[in-house]
């Protein structure tokens, strides 16, 4: 017993070492996206469910932040404030699914098959619950999740998904080179970490569990390796279910994906165990706080349905173009930490990391991360703005603050902000 838990320990702070450089790598082009691109006009752009929009929808969620809970909370805010339900739940799921930093990680872990394959499945995946979604939501319901939403009960990281810290003028190099565009990457960058670390952590800590303790011949069965075409079958139809109990979610769930895929899962049942992470027990409570019970059953099963079948057929392209990798015991799980490329990126983006805390903590980073997990105080307004110098009033809820010699002349006396 004692040596499978030191063995335990020892996986996690493998998979842990192995994969910070691609964490910190994803959570930087993330930042940088997020700080270029505006949440505020967000719910005007997605008017309807039309494939244009869909199409808006899925390219704004993949430029936000792959937190589970954020993405939630913002695709509420966008549906109150008169944003198409279906457009916002396909924002919703891009969110979660067709991010830079999942990708990244991905590649690391799995190989580039999986990363072309959640790339390829999303899409998909979205498409089939569009088509779900138009078939089973009425109007009727529709405007009762509208007036569930609207009495603002609150899930987890709402605050997040209020803060808008992008900038609104100059060229994308102009914008990510000044000192306001460096100020608000920084805070995204560690409000990021700061959201994901527990899920990250949790699945690292499961997938190391899982790694010295349940034995491969229970995984094979569980899965039915040895029966090849049942197991193409079976393991997309698993892979959600196995998910909702794993109560991991956003790029935590891929540590996990690698410990299923050294088990004998199929190449599909790792990709719908990733399109999952919007079905863990939490966020299905959320579901049922945001939009009432009715709704949120609903959207449970139409989720299901469009993550199984988006893998299914994710399973069928990639096994006729050949791409389905062989399975084999990933490098990862029989790695240590030495002195290679992996250490060499690691204390390079240790050190990028330091360089943005350092910014972080200059301009009002740690007030920030503290309004992160509060309802904002009108949960239809525009988002928190800050990090851009438009002549408008200065908000409520300022989420950087200017360097020191940004205004030679003293300000009069804010409003209550969370950066002072």
């Amino acid at each position: 017993m004692l040596s499978h838990s030191i063995e335990a320990l020892r996986m996690t702070g493998i998979m842990a070492w192995q994969i910070f450089w691609a964490l910190s790598l994803g959570f930087l082009l993330s930042s940088i996206v997020e700080a270029v691109v505006s949440k505020a006009q967000l719910s005007k752009l997605l008017p309807d469910s039309s494939p244009r929009t869909i199409l808006k929808a899925s390219a704004l969620g993949a430029a936000s932040s792959s937190c589970s809970y954020a993405a939630t909370a913002l695709a509420r805010t966008l549906f109150r404030k008169g944003a198409d339900f279906i457009a916002c739940m396909a924002f919703q799921f891009a969110s979660t699914n067709l991010v830079v930093e999942l990708s990244v990680l991905l590649c690391v872990l799995l190989g580039w098959q999986f990363m072309a394959a959640e790339f390829v499945g999303g899409p998909i995946m979205i498409a089939l619950l569009v088509l779900l979604l138009r078939a089973t939501l009425r109007p009727r319901l529709i405007e009762a999740a509208r007036a569930h939403a609207n009495l603002g009960l609150a899930g987890r990281m709402e605050g997040h998904a209020a803060m808008d810290m992008s900038l609104h003028e100059g060229s994308f190099l102009q914008k990510i080179t000044s000192r306001r565009g460096i100020t608000a990457t920084s805070h995204y960058y560690w409000m990021d970490w700061y959201s994901l670390v527990p899920d990250v952590a949790l699945g690292l800590l499961i997938s190391g569990i899982l790694a010295a303790f349940v034995p491969s011949g229970f995984w094979q069965a569980f899965f039915l390796t040895g029966h090849p075409v049942l197991t193409r079958i079976w393991g997309p139809l698993i892979g959600p279910l196995v998910a909702v109990l794993s109560f991991v979610c956003s790029v935590g769930n891929v540590p996990l994906a690698a410990v299923l895929w050294n088990g004998g899962i199929s190449f599909g049942g790792v990709i719908s165990f990733l399109f999952a992470d919007l079905l863990i027990l939490p966020i299905l409570n959320i579901y049922r706080k945001y939009y009432g019970l009715k709704v949120a059953s609903i959207l449970a099963v139409t989720f299901y349905l469009a993550m199984a079948g988006a893998a299914l057929l994710v399973e069928a392209l990639f096994s006729a173009l050949h791409l389905i990798p062989a399975h084999h015991q990933l490098a990862i799980m029989n790695a240590s930490i030495t002195w290679n490329y992996t250490s060499v990126l690691n204390l390079i983006f240790l050190a990028i990391s330091a360089l943005l805390l350092l910014r972080f903590l200059r301009t009002g980073g740690p007030a920030m991360l503290r309004e992160m997990g509060n309802a904002p105080a009108d949960p239809t307004a525009a988002p928190h703005s800050c990090c851009h110098s438009e002549p408008e009033p200065p908000p409520t809820h300022s989420c950087c603050r200017s360097e020191p010699d940004s205004d030679p002349d003293p300000p009069p006396p804010p409003p209550p902000h969370c950066c002072h």
